[in-house]
């Protein structure tokens, strides 16, 4: 990506939505509410032949540094300094407003290109917003509808005319094309071949979504391993609501970070805003890998926690728990213990379950919980061969056969591992439909064990091998 854009302005001007267009996605929240967005969100975005990077941000607000919009703005500050050339967005329908105008002194006095971007100039009425904007000093407005996408070719002329064309058409295609590569690696979920043990591919991008409920810390603890203040943390409940994406490094290994919306109980969430909070959390839980559950070590494992763990668990992710808050406890050995046991007992369908105390105020157990994070993402990953699942179960079979069923005996005649993340085994069988349940948990459980798999869901689907005769008359 050659240079960087990041959409700046009040709330309520359509800058997310700006954002989305961009981008070719909906990935940012869209609501009437002003200041849906609170953390700023970087994305690869195109403008016809133009190839950049967007940064979406808060709606700036004149606020104290303590407030939440105050720590809102600060973030925007940022995105202003990071980015090459700023598109200040205004409303052409509702006109300037007085921050308008402060914001754009702001903005000239960061000596940075400023694109004016008149939005909503669709609307009825919207000549008079338009010759409004002349009066902010930054140039030209250019009418745009982020919504319809109209306007788009003016904005592209002006970005060009903006940055000169040496800046906007600088080659970047070597990078690029690495980009592409790397992610198209990770669409494949299985090894080509079915019987190989295959080395951990420690090169691939690792993606790593991080949930809980409200004011557990999450984004708290991803600002701790990242080592900088990306996302916006505080006292109030409920601050992120964007599953924001930040790239990482963590020794040599290539790290995507998920911060998500905290996930209260479904009858508890009302508004639509919150709705569209969760289903973008439950969309980076299906895209991500591992998914780390931060719990409130105060108060751990409340019914919500426990539903979110199972979701993610028949998603067929990864899951590895952080008990966040460390730094708070009293008693930390007895509570450690504890927990553990608890883990165990609560989440059986994931028995050796990595769960770690972290304080994401202090920074400790940090190395230890991204340790735990590639032992459990081998373990996603790993395959064993169809021999040694097989005389794995003839020690099984002979020790511990299946149950006979209205009086007839269960055969079961092979076991193949099928896929990978998570692992998924085929158990061929006579009558899958009879195998009892309480048997298929022995078999996964003894396999589990066996081959050193914890922690992860592992799946086992029954499997009859069609009868050759079947359908064919009798010879009388």
């Amino acid at each position: 990506m050659g240079f960087k854009v990041a959409i700046i302005g009040r709330p309520n001007v359509g800058k997310s939505t700006l954002f989305n267009r961009l981008v070719g996605k909906k990935l940012a929240l869209v609501d009437d509410t002003p200041g849906v967005t609170r953390d700023r969100r970087v994305h690869a975005a195109k403008l016809y032949d133009l190839h950049f990077d967007v940064i979406d941000t808060a709606g700036f607000e004149d606020a104290a540094a303590s407030t939440l919009p105050g720590r809102m703005r600060q973030q925007t500050e940022i995105a202003i300094r990071e980015a090459d050339l700023i598109f200040f967005t205004v409303d052409a329908k509702s006109g300037l407003m007085p921050d308008d105008r402060t914001f754009a002194d702001v903005v000239r006095k960061s000596g940075k290109p400023v694109v004016l971007v008149a939005n909503k100039a669709e609307a009825r009425g919207a000549q008079g917003g338009m010759l409004e904007a002349w009066e902010l000093g930054l140039g030209e407005p250019i009418p745009v509808s982020a919504e319809h996408g109209q306007g788009m070719p003016d904005l592209r002329d002006a970005v060009v005319e903006a940055l000169g064309e040496e800046r906007v058409f600088g080659e970047d295609d070597e990078e690029e094309s690495g980009e592409i590569a790397a992610s198209e690696v990770l669409i494949g979920e299985d090894i080509a071949d079915p019987d190989a043990e295959a080395p951990y591919d420690d090169t691939k991008p690792l993606r790593i979504a991080v949930v809980g409920r409200p004011n557990a810390g999450k984004s708290t603890l991803i600002n701790a391993l990242i080592g900088e203040e990306r996302l916006l943390t505080g006292p109030e409940a409920g601050i992120t609501r964007d599953s924001i994406s930040v790239d990482w490094d963590w020794r040599g290994r290539r790290i995507k970070l998920f911060d998500t919306a905290g996930m209260r109980r479904k009858s508890k969430v009302q508004e639509k805003l919150e709705k569209l909070s969760v289903q973008d959390g439950l969309r980076a839980i299906r895209f991500a890998e591992i998914v780390i559950i931060v719990l409130d070590a105060t108060i751990p494992f409340e019914k919500q926690d426990l539903q979110i763990a199972d979701l993610i668990i028949r998603e067929g992710r990864a899951p590895v728990i952080a008990f966040n808050k460390w730094d708070l406890i009293d008693n930390p050995q007895e509570l450690l213990s504890e927990l553990r046991e608890k883990t165990e007992r609560l989440l059986p369908q994931v028995r050796g379950i990595q769960a770690v105390p972290v304080s994401a105020e202090t920074g400790r157990g940090l190395d230890k919980l991204m340790e735990s994070v590639i032992k459990t993402h081998k373990v996603w990953n790993s395959r064993v061969s169809t021999g040694k699942l097989n005389r794995w179960l003839e020690g099984i079979l002979a020790h511990h056969p299946p149950p006979a069923v209205a009086g007839r005996r269960l055969k079961i005649k092979y076991v193949t591992q099928a896929k990978t993340r998570p692992p998924g085994f085929v158990v061929s069988c006579s009558r899958p439909d009879a195998m009892p349940q309480s048997y298929v948990r022995y078999l996964t459980n003894s396999l589990r064990e066996a081959f050193d798999m914890p922690g992860v869901p592992i799946r086992m689907a029954l499997r009859t091998s069609d009868n050759p005769f079947a359908g064919r008359a009798k010879k009388r």
